[in-house]
């Protein structure tokens, strides 16, 4: 493809591809695969909250150290492993509603919240002591 001038003089060149620069995410030059670093990327993603999450754990005073932030991370991985698409996950005494498929926390309920409750729209449940 051509340069193309137009009216008034400007000049239009066509789109190049940027090379990738040292420390992007692109496969390093020891031939790291494709496969390889997609599950290191799986790996070292960590659950998120929604902003209705966040609003009803602050609500309900739920808090999560790192050991049930890890705890709750872990049951995710466990349920995306066996195809779940949205589990609930009960952690001790408070429950999370999560999208496996978006490792994100829909929604969180305390023990109190979750009595009487009915959970809908979930294909899996976890319960973790």
């Amino acid at each position: 493809m051509t340069d193309k001038i137009l009216p008034g003089g400007r000049i239009i060149q066509p789109l190049t591809t940027p090379k990738t620069s040292p420390g992007t995410d692109a496969p390093d030059k020891k031939g790291d695969s494709f496969q390889k670093v997609l599950d290191q990327k799986i790996k070292d993603k960590k659950v998120q909250f929604s902003k209705h999450a966040a609003e009803r754990m602050v609500s309900r005073s739920i808090e999560l150290d790192g050991k049930d932030l890890q705890r709750l991370d872990d049951a995710v991985q466990k349920a995306a492993a066996k195809g779940a698409k949205e589990s609930l996950v009960v952690l001790g005494d408070n429950a999370y509603v999560v999208s496996v498929k978006n490792n994100t926390v829909i929604t969180a309920l305390d023990g109190d919240s979750m009595r009487e409750n009915v959970f809908t729209n979930i294909d899996s449940a976890i319960i973790m002591d």
